[in-house]
């Protein structure tokens, strides 16, 4: 098992707004605060997702490159990782574009096309109907454009056929190793958190001959048994306001940075201490400030 943790805070997601959670950040001061605040409980990552004023998901890269700027001037020990899906409506080219004009130390490179909806959870009803489209060209387009630009890409696996997409693109050879991975759960269109498909994932990956991470997140009620299991496994593990807003209590989280004490916890009752942000990119083969 490897002792390090890495914890990261997903700080904001597309779909996460102030009446989720009033500290849900929007500007890029508030993106800033939050990101500090996590740091300092521990997270040796952020995750984000910019947002307009308003709240809304943006792929303009001017309001990006702030937003990631500012994460960097307040915290400049932190690892930023964007987010390559951006939001609803953006085009292929405009989701990578951020990506290539910012350079990020990692982003997330999506594997699968999805239902990727809005429901609720105890009626069925459908708020938001919403096909997240990750084609094999994207896949492939993406990938290359962040090794190029040397991005370390976290490869997000919602079922065991995103791994079956990524290995056969892989066989293209342009992604380095280490491989890091993030097993994603909740998702109303992917996974529910179940420990035998969480294990089953955890030995396919292990089983590819490459070197390899795996990190988890897990949306609401799945965050906490899914990174759980994953610290018992020898993987790291994903909190946040963007995949949930409560405490495992039922509390409404005060910030991002309680998520993370919580992750600590977990992580130090199995004997494993956080990573810092230096540990984290030896572990995950980033290149580190440029």
């Amino acid at each position: 098992m490897t002792e390090k943790a890495i914890i990261t805070a997903a700080l904001s997601g597309a779909a996460t707004f102030k009446n989720n959670n009033p500290s849900v950040p929007y500007t890029p001061a508030e993106f800033a605060e939050e990101a500090a605040k996590a740091y300092k409980a521990g997270a040796a990552m952020v995750h984000v997702h910019a947002k307009t004023d308003d709240g809304w998901p943006t792929w303009d890269i001017d309001r990006i490159r702030q937003t990631h700027d500012a994460i960097k001037d307040r915290t400049p020990e932190l690892i930023v990782n964007l987010s390559s899906a951006v939001g609803m409506g953006a085009t292929a080219e405009q989701r990578i574009a951020q990506i290539v004009a910012i350079k990020p130390e990692m982003a997330s490179l999506n594997t699968n096309t999805m239902n990727f909806s809005v429901l609720d959870r105890k009626t069925g009803a459908i708020f938001v109907d919403y096909v997240f489209e990750n084609t094999f060209t994207m896949l492939q387009d993406f990938g290359k454009a962040m090794e190029d630009n040397r991005v370390k890409p976290e490869i997000e696996i919602y079922d065991m056929g995103g791994l079956d997409n990524f290995c056969a693109i892989a066989k293209q050879g342009f992604f380095t190793e280490p491989l890091n991975f993030n097993f994603v759960w909740g998702v109303t269109g992917g996974q529910q958190f179940r420990p035998d498909t969480f294990v089953a994932l955890a030995h396919a990956v292990k089983s590819l001959g490459r070197k390899i991470n795996f990190t988890t997140c897990g949306v609401a009620k799945d965050e906490f048994p899914a990174i759980m299991q994953s610290a018992l496994m020898g993987g790291h593990m994903r909190v946040g306001l963007e995949d949930n807003t409560r405490l495992a209590n039922g509390e409404l989280a005060k910030g991002n940075y309680e998520l993370v004490e919580q992750a600590v916890k977990i992580a130090e009752v199995l004997g494993r201490t956080p990573a810092t942000p230096d540990e984290a990119r030896t572990i995950m083969g980033l290149r580190g400030a440029d």
